[in-house]
């Protein structure tokens, strides 16, 4: 059996081509709406932007339409594009603390410092798949807007939309190792500069908060349960909300805010239980990424702590850098599906004089 290269198939791949769109404008079914995506598709909308790296939501749901609901295809596209557009600015720095929050939990705290704003949530609820009648599904679709949320009101004089951090409780009560340090001033950008084992904290955050949210939590799960270990982290907050994005004017030089992002934040608390570890205080891991992600957030912010706590010991930090990015991941699957002829033809040949060598061995 023998393989050679061929040329050719071009018309074969414009007809494939044509399939894909015959089933993206055409079929039986409505048209999809750039705002019913962005409307009743949000947290896909979110991942999207989040694991493409920009925060565009109807150029998220453009791309989640044309990639027919495939949730890493479409953050490709975004990457892609966004490869394309240029940089106009760099965004000044915001603190935390300005989220407007929307969502504010503390499974670790009862009652944390300000209060606890459950929001949107089904995490109290069992996962039951809903079986309405699509007419009565469609009535109430049909109903008027409800009006907005009123406003929490102020307790103590606090905004309940801006809580303090239960870090700073935990800081008074001399709990926590101190992991702020100014070796890290400027944040990494990843899009610029490699990414190896060795970089400042901030590639890490980055590269996870662009991660593929499933394989971002698998890594956690499988560098969490592991033999020997025995306790686990405590989410001390998960937030979600709106942060404002400032540029620096170009005539006056003052900082302008020009936009406001969803993000969703996570401070996560770990018992340090280690021989050379400090067991009297507690640390802390962050995470933060695009839209509203828990499950990304919190992952990401226990395997800051577990890079951070294995200390080079193993290849955690290189996986994390390096394995997570599921543009990469599926580019490098994507592409096993091209010709291999050569490469698989060589592989044959390789094995065929194996075959003979140990022929003539044995006939000796």
């Amino acid at each position: 059996m023998g393989y050679s290269g061929a040329s050719g198939g071009h018309e074969a791949i414009l007809a494939a081509e044509r399939l894909v769109e015959r089933h993206r404008y055409g079929g039986p079914s409505a048209w999809l709406g750039i705002d019913q995506i962005t409307g009743r598709l949000r947290l896909a909308v979110d991942r999207v932007m989040g694991e493409g790296g920009l925060w565009a939501p109807e150029l998220a749901a453009r791309a989640l339409r044309q990639a027919e609901g495939d949730v890493q295809e479409a953050a490709q596209l975004i990457r892609a594009h966004r490869s394309t557009l240029p940089r106009v600015a760099y965004s000044e720095p915001v603190h935390a603390d300005e989220l407007r929050v929307s969502r504010r939990i503390s499974p670790a705290f009862r009652n944390p410092p300000g209060s606890q704003l459950l929001g949107r949530t089904l995490d109290y609820v069992g996962r039951l798949l809903d079986l309405m009648p699509e007419e009565q599904a469609k009535a109430r679709a049909d109903r008027p807007e409800p009006a907005p949320d009123p406003e929490p009101p102020h307790v103590n004089g606090e905004d309940p939309r801006r809580p303090p951090r239960l870090l700073g409780l935990l800081r008074s009560m001399d709990l926590l190792v101190e992991r702020r340090t100014d070796d890290d001033p400027e944040p990494y950008d990843i899009t610029r500069a490699p990414v190896r084992p060795g970089v400042p904290r901030s590639a890490r955050l980055t590269a996870m908060a662009r991660a593929e949210t499933g394989s971002l939590v698998h890594l956690w799960y499988s560098s969490t349960f592991q033999p020997g270990r025995h306790n686990h982290e405590f989410p001390g907050e998960v937030r979600h909300g709106a942060l404002p994005v400032r540029v620096r004017h170009p005539l006056t030089g003052n900082p302008v805010t020009v936009a406001g992002v969803r993000v969703t934040e996570v401070e996560t608390i770990d018992d340090l239980d280690r021989a050379e570890e400090d067991r009297s205080r507690l640390d802390v891991g962050y995470g933060m990424c695009f839209g509203h992600n828990e499950r990304k957030a919190i992952a990401m912010a226990g395997l800051d702590l577990l890079v951070h706590r294995d200390g080079g010991r193993s290849g955690l930090e290189q996986e994390v850098l390096l394995t997570l990015d599921g543009i990469e991941a599926s580019g490098f699957l994507e592409h096993l599906k091209l010709p291999h002829y050569v490469d698989f033809r060589s592989v044959l040949d390789r094995k065929r004089a194996v075959r003979a060598a140990r022929k003539e061995a044995a006939a000796r």
